[in-house]
């Protein structure tokens, strides 16, 4: 039997409720050292793909895929340490997301975000954060500086790239520049022609984010990856998702993306909050 997603907690969650929940499970330790430079190589390599089919591989994934909702296992590392927890994912694209935290310990953590606001209930402290739908709202929760759209487009493994207009093909990658030596590149696997990692640079070949795409299944809306890795080297940030049993497209009722407070919690602004 499938369960429930519509009670339980949050993927990217606060940092400082996955290290009190990690530490309390004995399930964190050190965290490694992240590559700063890209990985991504402008060499054509051995095998080429034509940058025009990449181009039009990744504007038609952006179309196939809209919905998702499946239970994830998930990797957490960071300069403050390391913790394994289990996930329930729902994302409607482009502004809908469902997180919820599952543990042995019950609840810890349920996150909601939309256009309009974003929610995070802790029912261990009876704490219910409310605040309007921002960036600086969602990095209070996921520490990872990304729009929601750019969440939502990422947890369906999609590259969330943010640069318009003109780009470049090298290799089995595509280069969008953004001006004032930013831009953002993208990688394919030659073979399947799907996207494999995606990276947001400064000052030409500094990362400012990073996500890998792996573990590709076949699927009716296309190969979907099983795996999703995002890297933020500035902040020693690393986030894995492994999904289990995805189920994709499926009509999700907006209702999961509210949060009504309950009787008994406490409501805090979230926008009140520090940083």
């Amino acid at each position: 039997m499938r369960p429930s997603y519509q009670r339980g907690p949050s993927i990217l969650l606060s940092i400082s409720v996955i290290v009190s929940a990690a530490s309390l499970l004995g399930n964190l330790s050190c965290a490694p050292i992240l590559p700063r430079t890209t990985m991504i190589s402008e060499s054509a390599g051995s095998s080429r793909r034509d940058p025009a089919e990449l181009f039009r591989n990744l504007a038609e994934r952006a179309d196939q895929f809209r919905s998702l909702r499946s239970l994830a296992k998930v990797n957490y590392s960071g300069s403050n340490g390391r913790a394994n927890f289990q996930e329930a994912v729902l994302v409607q694209r482009p502004d809908r997301l469902r997180l919820e935290t599952l543990s042995n310990l019950g609840a810890v953590l349920i996150v909601t975000a939309s256009d309009d606001e974003v929610v995070g209930f802790h029912p261990q402290e009876g704490l219910f954060y409310r605040g309007r739908s921002s960036k600086e709202n969602l990095l209070r929760y996921t520490q990872i500086p990304l729009e929601l759209e750019e969440i939502t487009s990422l947890l369906l493994g999609l590259p969330p790239v943010k640069a318009k207009g003109r780009w470049e093909g090298k290799g089995n990658s595509l280069i969008w520049e953004s001006g004032g030596g930013n831009r953002e590149a993208v990688l394919f696997d030659p073979a399947l022609g799907v996207p494999v990692r995606w990276e947001r640079l400064v000052a030409e070949k500094e990362i400012e984010l990073a996500a890998s795409f792996s573990d590709y299944l076949p699927t009716p809306a296309g190969p979907f990856p099983l795996t999703i890795s995002l890297e933020a080297p500035a902040q020693q940030l690393r986030l894995q998702i492994h999904y289990q049993e995805p189920e994709l497209n499926v009509s999700l009722p907006h209702a999961l993306f509210v949060q009504e407070k309950p009787d008994h919690v406490r409501e805090v602004p979230l926008d009140s909050q520090g940083g």
